[in-house]
């Protein structure tokens, strides 16, 4: 399963908006095959394993499954895969969790174990759920999973007082921020920033596709950030509207005002703060008392710290 989940961790962005997902089948004779969703409209995991077992030649009578999600068991792009499974003559399917997608939730499962397949769920089920926070959040609440980054000082400042830069923290550091940006399938930012800092908000630091670039009013002629899309409006319906869009995961990188709404709003899922020429003990504490989060953990990065928080939860 741990295999399985690598797999899918790493077609998260292409496969999105639908969900990323390993496979691997062993049949009887030891050989494994493996499988990961492809793009939209494309095949998913358990077909990809299963081609891949019929192009070896190889028999999946009596093989064993491990799927980090439910099959799905309706039809959309792709036929359901719980029915392929069970015309493959597969003997037992590991699947990491119960898709919370309304189309499936447990439907799958049936169908397999109507099959006469055994059907073992939750393995690794909590780090796999981890995995597929933006899709869960998307199904479950309409809306993307919103990760808050801020660059700042530890007085809490995020211009920098630097007439020569813009920059507050070190080249390590935005580096690190292009890598989460490369996790993301969209990263918004005010109006206002654009015209103070005209960003490309590009991954051009790290390796993997550019977010859709979103501008929260008007973007002017000639921004670095063009092509955007350009949105207005109360910030939740905003955020739906990504969302009908197909977007399970949005960065909100600035500018202040545009982190202070989000937050106010409480549509940010997880914050991740990256706090200037600090220890790791003192950026912690310092971001987690200004804004009432919880620290999950704070790392150095450079001369930086990178703080991840989340909201306390609510009585």
């Amino acid at each position: 399963m741990a295999r399985a989940a690598e797999l899918g961790r790493g077609v998260r962005r292409l496969a999105s908006p639908n969900p990323g997902v390993g496979c691997l089948i062993e049949v009887v004779d030891g050989r494994v095959f493996e499988g990961a969703t492809r793009a939209p409209g494309e095949a998913h995991a358990e077909i990809v394993a299963l081609e891949a077992a019929a192009a070896a030649g190889a028999d999946t009578a009596g093989a064993t499954v491990w799927v980090t999600l439910e099959p799905c068991a309706h039809t959309g792009r792709t036929g359901p895969c719980a029915d392929a499974l069970a015309a493959a003559s597969v003997a037992r399917v590991v699947v990491g969790m119960e898709d919370p997608d309304p189309n499936v939730a447990g439907r799958g499962l049936a169908r397999l174990r109507d099959a006469g397949i055994d059907v073992e769920v939750g393995e690794n089920g909590a780090a796999i759920a981890d995995d597929l926070r933006a899709f869960i959040t998307h199904r479950t609440q309409g809306r993307p999973f919103v990760t808050l980054k801020l660059a700042m000082t530890l007085e809490g400042r995020t211009v920098s007082d630097d007439p020569t830069t813009q920059w507050i923290t070190g080249p390590e550091a935005r580096a690190d921020g292009h890598r989460l940006r490369a996790e993301h399938d969209a990263i918004v930012v005010g109006a206002g920033t654009v015209r103070a800092d005209n960003p490309r908000l590009t991954t051009r630091d790290a390796s993997g596709p550019d977010p859709i670039r979103v501008v929260l009013g008007h973007a002017p002629p000639g921004a670095a950030v063009h092509p955007c899309v350009e949105r207005s409006g109360p910030i939740g319906d905003v955020v739906g509207e990504l969302a009908r869009d197909g977007i399970t995961s949005l960065l909100v990188e600035g500018g202040a005002g545009v982190a202070d709404e989000f937050h106010a709003a409480h549509l940010v899922d997880r914050y991740i703060f990256y706090v200037a020429n600090a220890e790791p003990h003192e950026a912690a504490a310092a971001t987690s008392q200004a804004w009432g989060l919880e620290v999950i953990d704070a790392d150095t990065v450079g001369n930086d710290v990178r703080v991840t928080l989340r909201p306390k939860a609510r009585n």
